[in-house]
């Protein structure tokens, strides 16, 4: 695989950026490679393989990497809710909570907010965009709301959001790992399509975008009054230990509510609206049309309803 660097939009520096990827090596050398490929087929994308790391990170030995990963990727230790010095594992560090002044949230009942720190990519029509990540490169709704088994007259949520809007959001281990409500609603119960659990970054999906629509993930629908019916989905992917809802379903959750974490590792919301009712803010729109991902915070604004 071609070391080409991973580049994106910085929102608030309003610039391109070279992306610092952690276990970069590694990443290209497991997806780059013929030989690098069967190990991810035989070990790296099975829950073993995540399962193991995560107990690494669950030991308090390994709270002694706190420090060394802050200095390294330059995290802002002045959002954290507590001490970088108080952590007792790793893992405790990497779905840390934050102030809640540090993300707020964009104010409007017809606005809706990122759902997680992250690069993002949007798509005003997923039916009409040309791939994602790479031209070409697609996969349906149906194979990402776990319906792709099913005969086309049962698949009604892939039915429900045909030619609809979708929000992939990227999180990298340096990020926040935290996912919350786009929109205000009342969530529904969450449901657990199994898989697989293959990297999610722009150097494994390039090489295969339906790592996505193959990964373990919770898919949950959120009824909002200026949204309509909205759906979000959590994807696991190497090295997470597991994704964790901390919501009540039925109960309404305010815009901007924490609605669960993921444990160590890279990971992925999306998000999904139904045709015609968001329309995107014109720089991740501008951005994701030409395939550069744009890094914005949770809690900032992703769009209005249209």
């Amino acid at each position: 695989m071609p070391a080409t660097p991973t580049r994106y939009f910085d929102r608030y520096a309003r610039a391109l950026k070279v992306e610092d990827v952690y276990g970069e090596r590694w990443l290209r050398l497991a997806y780059g490679s013929p030989l690098g490929r069967l190990a991810v087929w035989l070990a790296v994308r099975r829950a073993f393989f995540s399962s193991f790391y995560g107990w690494k990170m669950n030991l308090r030995s390994s709270a002694l990497r706190v420090l060394p990963f802050i200095a390294q990727y330059n995290v802002d230790v002045d959002e954290f809710a507590k001490s970088a010095f108080d952590f007792k594992t790793f893992n405790e560090f990497f779905f840390r909570a934050l102030r809640p002044e540090s993300r707020p949230i964009a104010a409007g009942g017809k606005v809706a907010v990122f759902p997680a720190d992250g690069r993002h990519l949007a798509f005003p029509d997923v039916d009409a965009a040309a791939g994602f990540y790479a031209k070409g490169e697609k996969f349906t709704l149906a194979e990402l709301l776990g319906e792709g088994g099913l005969p086309e007259n049962e698949r009604p949520l892939a039915r429900q959001f045909a030619g609809g809007a979708m929000l992939i959001s990227r999180l990298c281990p340096v990020d926040y790992h935290r996912f919350h409500f786009p929109v205000g609603g009342v969530p529904g119960e969450p449901r657990r399509i199994n898989g697989s659990l293959y990297s999610v970054h722009p150097l494994a999906l390039l090489r295969n975008i339906r790592y996505l629509v193959q990964n373990k993930r919770d898919l949950t629908l959120i009824e909002s009054a200026e949204f309509g019916t909205v759906a979000m989905l959590e994807i696991g992917a190497t090295n997470v230990g597991s994704i964790r809802q901390v919501f009540v379903p039925g109960r309404a959750a305010g815009k901007g509510e924490e609605k669960g974490f993921f444990a160590f590792g890279g990971s992925c919301v999306i998000t999904l609206f139904a045709r015609g009712r968001i329309r995107f803010d014109a720089d991740i729109a501008g951005q994701s049309a030409q395939g550069i991902e744009t890094y914005a915070r949770m809690g900032d604004r992703l769009g209005e309803r249209s």
